[in-house]
C-alpha cells in the first residue's frame, strides 16, 4: 500500500463518517483561527503604536527635567524633591552641539481661546518655529511661527483646524485677532488636519511662541526640550551631548532625563511583541483541546471499527499499515482543520480592520506558518494511541465480536 493509496484510504474513511469529520474539522479550525486573529490583533497594536511614536519625528531625542533613574517614576516627584526646571537658556545651550540640528523647547498649558463672538477651552502649546519641521506638521494656510530670538513674546499664533472652525466658521481666520487668556495673537497660520497622534489632537492646539506661553503662564520652566540629531549615527552623540552640556549648566548635576526615540520604540516593540507572543500562546491551547479531541473520536472510532481492522489484517495488513492509516486520517483532518482555520483567521483579521481601520489587523506571517504547523503536529501526535490500540487489535477476535 503506498502513500497514495493509504490517503485515499483515509479519505474515504472520513467521509463516510462525516458529522464526526466536519465536528473535528471545526474543533481544530477554531483553534486555528482562534491564533491567527488574536496574533493579528497584537501585531496591529504594535504596528499602530510604532507608527504613532514614528510620527513624532525622525532622530529624535526628548529631555525632561529631573531624573528618572532615581526615582522610577515621575522624577523627583517619589522622594518629595523638587526637580531643577529646564530653561529657555538651557535649551539654547544645547544648539552648540554639533550632533544637533534643531531644538524646540515645549511649554503646554490650557487656557480659554476667545473671538469677538465664540470662545473655547483650549491647550496652548509654546515652541518655536523649528517645532514644524521637528513634528513634521505640514500648515493648511498661512505660515508657522516666526524664527528670530525665542525670547522674544511675539504676540502671534497658530491655530488647529478644529480650533479655527469652532471659533471663525467658514471665515477666514489668518490676520485676524484673538484672545488667549489674558493676552491678544495675531492668528498667521492655521496648521493642516492631522488628526490625533499618541493621544494628542493636533487639531485642537492652539501654538504660540515659547516665550508667550511662559508669559501667559507665568512661568520661566519648560515642559520639554525636542532635539532633532543630524542623523541617525548622531543621535547617541546628541544625547550625550545634552546631558554634557546641561549638566556644565547645572553645577555639574546630572538632573534631567534625555531618552531617544529609539529608545522609546525598541521599549514598545519588546513588550507589544511579547504581548502578541501570549496571546498568541493562549490561543494555541485550543488547539491541544482540539487535539485531544481528536484522540477521544479517534479511539472511539477504533472501537467502532473493529471490525474493518480485522478484516485489513485478515487481508495482510502489517501493524506498521494500519497505523499509518490512522496517521493519515488524523493528517487528513488536520490539514483540513489548519487551512479551515486560516481563512476563518484571514476573514476575522479583515472584518476587525474594516471596523477599526486605524489598526493594521495583518496576521504575522510566523504566527499563521506556527499556527499551521501546530495544528499539523498536534493532530498527528494525539493519533498515536489510537493508531497503536487499532495496530494491536487481534484479526480473529475483531471479526468474530460481529
Amino acid at each position: 500500500m503506498n502513500l497514495a493509496d493509504v490517503l485515499r484510504f483515509a479519505s474515504v474513511s472520513l467521509a463516510g463518517a462525516r458529522t464526526r469529520t466536519l465536528l473535528m474539522v471545526a474543533a481544530m479550525s477554531i483553534g486555528v483561527a482562534s491564533v491567527v486573529v488574536l496574533t493579528s490583533l497584537g501585531e496591529g497594536a504594535r504596528r499602530y503604536v510604532m507608527g504613532q511614536f514614528s510620527s513624532l519625528g525622525s532622530n529624535l531625542v526628548i529631555v525632561l527635567p529631573g531624573r528618572s533613574e532615581t526615582t522610577g517614576g515621575t522624577p523627583g516627584m517619589l522622594l518629595g524633591e523638587t526637580t531643577r526646571d529646564l530653561t529657555l537658556d538651557d535649551a539654547l545651550s544645547l544648539t552648540r552641539s554639533r550632533a544637533i540640528r534643531r531644538i524646540a523647547p515645549l511649554n503646554v498649558g490650557s487656557a480659554l481661546v476667545s473671538t469677538h463672538r465664540r470662545n473655547r477651552e483650549a491647550p496652548v502649546l509654546g515652541s518655536t518655529a523649528d517645532m514644524l519641521p521637528i513634528r513634521h506638521m505640514s500648515m493648511g494656510q498661512g505660515r508657522f511661527l516666526p524664527g528670530g530670538d525665542p525670547r522674544q513674546a511675539t504676540p502671534v499664533c497658530v491655530l488647529g483646524a478644529k480650533v479655527k472652525s469652532e471659533l471663525f466658521g467658514a471665515q477666514p481666520a489668518v490676520g485676524e485677532w484673538l484672545r488667549i487668556g489674558d493676552r491678544r495673537f495675531r492668528v498667521v497660520g492655521i496648521l493642516a488636519s492631522q488628526g490625533q497622534s499618541m493621544g494628542f489632537d493636533t487639531d485642537e492646539l492652539v501654538i504660540v511662541p515659547v516665550a508667550s506661553a511662559q508669559m501667559l503662564f507665568n512661568t520661566s520652566s519648560l515642559f520639554r526640550i525636542l532635539i532633532e540629531a543630524r542623523s541617525r549615527e548622531d543621535i547617541v552623540r546628541a544625547k550625550q551631548d545634552a546631558e554634557d552640556i546641561l549638566a556644565k549648566r547645572h553645577e555639574g548635576e546630572r538632573d534631567v532625563t534625555v531618552i531617544t526615540q529609539d529608545a522609546i520604540l525598541a521599549t514598545f516593540d519588546r513588550i507589544l511583541r511579547a504581548l502578541t507572543l501570549a496571546v498568541g500562546g493562549i490561543a494555541a491551547i485550543s488547539l491541544a483541546v482540539a487535539g485531544i479531541l481528536i484522540m477521544n473520536v479517534m479511539l472511539i472510532a477504533v472501537s467502532q471499527r473493529t471490525q474493518e481492522i480485522g478484516l485489513l489484517k485478515a487481508l495482510g495488513a502489517a501493524p506498521r499499515q494500519i497505523r499509518q492509516l490512522f496517521f493519515a486520517e488524523a493528517a487528513v483532518l488536520s490539514f483540513a482543520g489548519a487551512v479551515a482555520g486560516l481563512i476563518l483567521g484571514a476573514l476575522g483579521s479583515y472584518i476587525i480592520g474594516r471596523i477599526y481601520p486605524v489598526l493594521p489587523t495583518t496576521p504575522p506571517w510566523w504566527a499563521v506558518l506556527a499556527a499551521f504547523g501546530t495544528a499539523l503536529a498536534t493532530g498527528i501526535l494525539f493519533s498515536v494511541a489510537p493508531a497503536r490500540r487499532a495496530a494491536r487489535l487481534d484479526p480473529v477476535e475483531s471479526l468474530a465480536r460481529h
